[in-house]
């Protein structure tokens, strides 16, 4: 999704279209859906149509993904970077995959990685904090190679705005970059 950086809904979904995954894909897996629906419960689905399920499917590959997007870089881009007063750019695909890093910062030829965790409310927040146990290891090699430490950004939406949930973070990142500053 960093890669095409939509500024509307319709630019994501012209993206996905061309470059992740056919329309025809969405439709085969709303209909693989309805069949799977009907099949199990059958007798407590039957106002359910066809149509809903690729609707469903449209919404939860498009208009979620798209949302969490945005929600991730409302969160670091308005507010995280304005308040450490530094640029905070896009990790290359590279690093996401092998760190679990989609943002950065760069001091003095070193490396600070953020990690960006949309949360749906506060009961997410236990399973990020189980990923982030598991992410470990990757974000001790990020360090080991780069310099810097990587740290986890939990974003929630708080009525229709969307704020950094773990606030001491900030505190955190910026002992970082203080500590970089003066390598």
């Amino acid at each position: 999704m960093r890669k095409c950086a939509p500024k509307t809904i319709k630019d994501w979904e012209s993206y996905y279209f061309k470059n992740v995954k056919p329309k025809e894909h969405i439709v085969d897996l709303g209909k693989k859906l309805y069949v799977k629906i009907t099949e199990v419960i059958a007798s407590e689905v039957e106002a359910i149509t066809e149509e809903d399920c690729v609707a469903y499917i449209f919404d939860l590959v498009i208009k979620r993904t798209f949302d969490g997007y945005m929600t991730e870089r409302v969160t670091i881009y308005g507010q995280l970077q304005e308040i450490l007063g530094v640029k905070i750019e896009p990790a290359p695909d590279e690093w996401d995959r092998l760190f679990n890093v989609d943002f950065f910062i760069k001091l003095n030829g070193k490396y600070i990685g953020l990690q960006i965790k949309p949360a749906g409310g506060v009961s997410h927040i236990s399973q990020i904090f189980k990923e982030r146990q598991l992410q470990e290891k990757t974000h001790k090699k990020f360090t080991e190679k780069y310099g810097g430490k990587v740290f986890y950004v939990i974003s929630i939406k708080e009525g229709d705005k969307k704020k950094i949930h773990n606030t001491e973070v900030i505190n955190e990142i910026k002992q970082e970059i203080e500590r970089l500053g003066k390598i």
